[in-house]
């Protein structure tokens, strides 16, 4: 193996919760509403299930094959070269992913913080740290994701919490939306379903955990932590501005944060707090997303991490270039993401089905020969 065993069950969960909670919890109430209106958590809690259907079949397919990532074990089950071809689709779109998760992280960075600084600047800088970082090995890769998940969780949670004091419950009403579009409803799901996608991590996670069978286990916590933390952002968000106020927000959850204050007022406005909780977050996103998609390639050419880590910086940020403005960005990410879905549920769905079908016939077979 490349990597030994040293990945424990809490660490592979915490690297999954500090992979979720990123970009995306900036816009998250906006999609949400856009897709319900006062059903908003409610889509966000079907759009969890779906997220936790789809790393649920990564996870079982990883504890099948325990020593080997994606790239490997889809190889095994649908031949070399339809599993050759599936990995780079693979490559590709988390490529995808990381130059869009920079992007993002540029255009708030330069709207909210340093609106002198060149976009470019911010999109380059982030690449390069995640960069350095993705040339560790996957043992000191999770710790650096564990050591960043306090720094995540407690600080978001505080915020969240303290903005309930500001909500109106009857904003929240009904809790199955104000005449809900099936359509859009769906599409809503399969929106904030999308941001869950980095959890894709744990194909590559796995063959380096010390006990692969309680992967599930992770899993699921990784599930209930994060998705929890991004139904109480929608709840609080819709419950302090409303339906109509959300939707004129780019990212409602800066705005949020920014109208919460600590009790007797010590700190009156928690937005930059908050701006700093987001950079760490995003760090671990794009250094998630970064690490999966080189580590993939890595498998495929047969090359090192370290190898590749700089050598496709350059592609990533020309993909970071590509949209012209934030609306662009955020049009690209939604069809992106939606698309995204195809290959991070469908494809383990119908690999598990496959392997699933061999292993009946195998044991079938196994069966007949013995009689």
């Amino acid at each position: 193996m490349e990597h030994p065993r040293e990945i424990t069950t809490a660490t592979a969960s915490g690297v999954l919760i500090s992979t979720i909670i990123g970009v995306g919890v900036l816009p998250l109430p906006l999609f949400a509403v856009q897709a319900n209106n006062t059903g908003a958590p409610l889509v966000t809690v079907i759009a969890i299930i779906l997220a936790f259907i789809g790393l649920s079949v990564i996870t079982i397919l990883g504890m099948r094959y325990p020593n080997h990532s994606i790239i490997g074990y889809s190889q095994k089950i649908i031949g070399k070269w339809l599993g050759l071809f599936l990995g780079i689709l693979f490559v590709l779109f988390f490529s995808i992913l990381t130059g869009l998760a920079s992007r993002e992280f540029g255009s708030v960075v330069i709207s909210a913080v340093l609106k002198e600084t060149p976009l470019e600047v911010t999109v380059f800088v982030m690449l390069v740290l995640a960069a350095f970082t993705t040339r560790h090995d996957m043992t000191t890769f999770a710790y650096i994701q564990l050591f960043y998940l306090p720094f995540i969780l407690a600080p978001a949670l505080i915020i969240v919490v303290l903005s309930l004091k500001n909500g109106n419950i009857l904003y929240l009403q009904p809790v199955w939306g104000n005449e809900p579009d099936i359509r859009l409803i769906i599409s809503g799901v399969f929106i904030i379903a999308a941001l869950f996608q980095g959890s894709f991590v744990m194909t590559i996670i796995i063959p380096s955990m010390k006990k692969a069978r309680k992967a599930l286990k992770a899993s699921i916590w990784a599930i209930i932590i994060s998705g929890g933390l991004y139904t109480l952002i929608v709840i609080a968000t819709v419950s302090v501005f409303g339906t109509e106020e959300t939707r004129k927000l780019i990212w409602p959850t800066l705005e949020l944060a920014r109208t919460t204050s600590l009790p007797g007022n010590i700190l009156q406005r928690l937005d930059i707090i908050f701006l700093a909780i987001w950079v760490v977050s995003v760090f671990t996103t794009l250094l998630t997303s970064y690490k999966l998609t080189i580590h993939m390639l890595s498998q495929l050419l047969g090359l090192s991490d370290k190898m590749m880590s700089f050598f496709i910086l350059p592609f990533f940020f020309l993909l970071a270039m590509i949209p012209q403005n934030v609306l662009q960005m955020y049009e690209i990410i939604r069809v992106v993401g939606q698309i995204g879905l195809i290959l991070t549920i469908g494809i383990p769905v119908l690999l598990l089905l496959i392997d699933s079908v061999k292993r009946k016939r195998r044991a079938k077979n196994e069966h007949i020969s013995k009689v």
